[in-house]
């Protein structure tokens, strides 16, 4: 209880600040409409309306607030209208319905998936070689470094295009962006656990005259698992970040960034938030199977879950 009492803690001071900000986002909107409807409104001209903050018209149409949470189209739907949402595409579609958000959370994890096992396992290999070589740690480090300076937003593109013009489309260029975001966080964070033993593990297995494999497997690999679990939390995440980014600017037609795009080019807010929450709970959904993961491996190697 105590360790769920800080997250529901801040959920509710989010929720919170969400429930505040709803009538002064929308206000404007729903002050135009109810003077269609023939409601009462201070400022009666759309003209005059402009002078005031959402906030400041809120005040003055304090009859009006509850309509600012009910809004069709609002700028900012509120909880329920995002929850009513969420239940409507994930719950009561079927699952092959392209409504249903099942069915494009799939489309975005398949590439999402793919890209962390690129990711990860060039992310592990180019730590082993960084670790061993000296030409490496020179040389590769400082360039995957600046490669995370490059704004992915207009590195996709790019992937996107030129892999097309070779006729590579749909899963793949999706996974490699993936890969991009992914490998970085498990190359650093697997050069810090494989550095982690210190001299005096270091003496002993020379003591024993210990080959580099010997202590790779024996002692760096074991030392460096910590490290490794939370650079894969860090990297799904990134990943499902990255594919959602390759769907935006390749007209996608299903996936988490399709209906984001769907739900802003059409004008359906509440279809872009529900795609937006959908994501973010495959990302928690992902991360907690890697921190149970964790814990069960970390547990049977003898070590503490940190």
């Amino acid at each position: 209880m105590k360790s769920i009492l800080p997250v529901l803690t801040v959920i509710g001071a989010i929720l919170l600040f969400w429930i505040v900000c709803v009538p002064m986002m929308n206000m404007h909107l729903v002050a135009d409409q109810a003077q269609r409807d023939e409601l009462v409104v201070t400022p009666d001209t759309p003209a005059a309306r402009q002078d005031y903050s959402g906030a400041g018209l809120a005040l003055r149409n304090t009859h009006l607030i509850p309509l600012t949470y009910t809004f069709v189209r609002p700028r900012l739907p509120s909880p329920h209208q995002v929850a009513g949402e969420m239940y409507d595409t994930i719950i009561d579609k079927k699952i092959t319905s392209k409504r249903s958000l099942v069915y494009h959370g799939w489309v975005t994890l398949a590439p999402t998936l793919l890209g962390f096992l690129i990711g990860t396992g060039l992310g592990i290999l180019l730590a082993v070689g960084i670790v061993y070589s000296r030409v490496m740690d020179k040389s590769v480090m400082p360039w995957a470094i600046v490669s995370q300076t490059i704004p992915i937003l207009a590195l996709a593109p790019m992937i996107i295009v030129v892999l097309g013009s070779m006729g590579i489309q749909g899963l793949f260029p999706k996974s490699i962006i993936a890969a991009y975001l992914s490998f970085f966080p498990v190359v650093v964070g697997m050069v810090k656990g494989l550095r982690s033993p210190d001299g005096m593990q270091l003496d002993l297995l020379r003591t024993y005259n210990a080959s580099k494999s010997q202590g790779f497997w024996a002692l760096r690999l074991p030392a460096s698992a910590p490290y490794l679990f939370a650079s894969l939390k860090i990297g799904i995440s990134a990943s499902l970040v990255g594919t959602i980014v390759a769907e935006l600017p390749t007209g996608a037609k299903a996936g988490f960034g399709a209906r984001m795009l769907v739900g802003d080019q059409y004008g359906q807010p509440l279809v872009s938030w529900a795609a937006l929450f959908a994501a973010a709970l495959t990302a928690a959904a992902l991360v907690g199977l890697f921190s149970l993961i964790e814990r069960i491996t970390l547990k049977r190697m003898g070590m503490a879950a940190t």
